[in-house]
């Protein structure tokens, strides 16, 4: 049985303490949550990195799925520490090989993910981890679950480092696979 692991109060407000919040971005009345300050920061993102080594090294996982683009650096990292796979998933068009796609709705219109079909190396039945940034309304994330859930392969759980309540993006994932914020905002 997989123990699950949560970060600490003490260490949440210090991951918090280290992202900046950018008012009227990208339009007015956006509060951003910029995660470029937790990234340059070694003691936090060690922090982050070693919380989440602890939380998923029992998990048997096979691969790491990482969103396009802030995903790829959590979930690279994630992987190299585990010793395991990492799988992009890419907006469209950016793979090279023959992709599955999978189309998602933005608040101003329409966008898609990809995978390889052979992301995992067309082993069936295999453990993988989904993770990106941050969650809002869902949609890049349950495209990309969909993505996973198409080749056959078990997704363990989705994993974020913030979840942006407003939306209830946790709650319409939660839907297709167990879902991990680190922090809730």
């Amino acid at each position: 049985m997989v123990e699950n692991k949560v970060l600490n109060e003490d260490n949440k407000k210090i991951l918090l303490d280290t992202i900046r919040s950018v008012n009227d971005f990208p339009k007015p009345g956006i509060i951003f949550k910029d995660i470029t300050t937790l990234l340059n920061n070694k003691e936090a993102f060690k922090l982050l990195m070693n919380h989440l080594e602890d939380r998923y090294k029992s998990y048997n996982l096979d691969y790491i799925a990482g969103i396009d683009s802030r995903g790829f650096i959590f979930g690279a990292a994630l992987a190299d520490r585990l010793g395991i796979g990492f799988v992009p998933v890419r907006k469209k068009g950016k793979l090279p090989s023959t992709t599955v796609c999978e189309k998602y709705e933005l608040e101003y219109g329409f966008d898609e993910v990809e995978l390889h079909l052979d992301a995992f190396n067309n082993e069936k039945n295999v453990n993988v981890l989904l993770i990106d940034d941050i969650i809002v309304s869902g949609g890049t994330a349950y495209a990309a679950a969909t993505l996973i859930k198409k080749l056959d392969v078990n997704l363990v759980e989705m994993c974020f480092l913030m979840n942006i309540q407003i939306l209830e993006g946790a709650k319409k994932l939660s839907k297709v696979s167990p879902v991990y914020s680190v922090l809730e905002i």
